[in-house]
């Protein structure tokens, strides 16, 4: 085999292979790496001109990319755990690897890195509140009276819930916020249900996951907290409606109460202007929540 043959492999082998990139999505963080004289990159703005041109190249050559959202904090961790040197360039790349298996990743299909920023930071916080979700339920361990396992029964309930949600919403896609008040701060989560034009509906199942363990957590410690259900459906109003958290069950908000609670910024307070062509509405009857699973006394 010639030398220009090994040279083709190798290009084919190139396209081959996966790759992962660690990005710095904000200067305050780009920051942080700037104290490592081996990174050398100066200035945020072109930092991610680079990145972004680095991108289009290996799309151009038909290479798939996942990008990594690079935590400095986390980075110099991992480091000190591994006994690595953080200001070497291979420390970085191992870390990265890491990052591809464990941390928070979107592939790149040649969307404006503008877009891929925010959606990859969504994601992070995604993981994240599930992550921080589960860990409580976990602690939670059985209950002294029947010896259940509280996280466990409060997340088959919650599983339950979540179906009748879907279940018993009008046509269109289904768009459902769920917050529970936690220490140190309120926990937020969002599941997308879109519906084909067979009826079918289409969820992805890792926000299906984080969506349910955030309910189970306040199903779990009967936390205050609700659900705003949003559906949209081509000629028709968008109608919204919505449910208290009480107990280990939900109770019907009233048109006024989900008005209030849609027209309200939740982390500022501050009354956000209500939308024109929107029927701010009571939900339909989720049927005998008594016969749902879970733990009960």
């Amino acid at each position: 085999m010639t030398h220009t043959d090994h040279q083709t492999m190798r290009r084919v082998l190139r396209r081959e292979i996966a790759g992962t990139i660690g990005l710095l999505t904000d200067e305050h963080d780009f920051r942080a790496m700037r104290r490592y004289r081996s990174f050398t990159f100066d200035d945020h703005t072109t930092y991610l001109q680079q990145v972004e041109a680095l991108l289009k190249t290996r799309a151009s050559q038909g290479s798939h990319t996942t990008v990594a959202l690079f935590d400095p904090q986390e980075y110099a961790d991992f480091c000190a755990d591994k006994g690595l040197d953080p200001d070497v360039q291979s420390s970085r790349a191992r870390f990265t690897a890491e990052l591809s298996t464990t941390g928070a990743v979107l592939p790149y299909d040649g969307q404006p890195l503008t877009d891929l920023v925010p959606a990859l930071v969504d994601e992070a916080v995604r993981q994240a509140t599930w992550e921080y979700a589960s860990t409580l339920l976990a602690r939670l361990g059985a209950c002294a009276a029947c010896g259940e396992d509280i996280g466990r029964a409060a997340f088959t309930r919650a599983s339950h819930l979540v179906v009748r949600i879907l279940d018993t919403a009008g046509p269109g896609n289904r768009h459902v916020v769920c917050s529970v008040s936690a220490k140190p701060e309120t926990l937020v989560s969002v599941l997308h249900a879109d519906q084909d034009e067979d009826g079918a509906l289409h969820l992805d199942e890792a926000e299906a996951l984080e969506f349910t363990t955030v309910l189970a957590l306040g199903i779990a410690t009967r936390s205050p907290g609700g659900l705003v259900m949003r559906t949209s459906a081509p000629g028709t109003t968008d109608r919204v409606y919505g449910w208290h958290l009480r107990g280990e069950g939900l109770e019907p908000l009233s048109a006024g109460e989900v008005f209030d609670a849609y027209c309200t910024d939740i982390e500022s307070g501050d009354i956000i202007s209500p939308e024109s062509d929107v029927d701010y509405c009571v939900p339909p009857d989720l049927g005998p929540e008594g016969d749902a699973p879970g733990h009960h006394h």
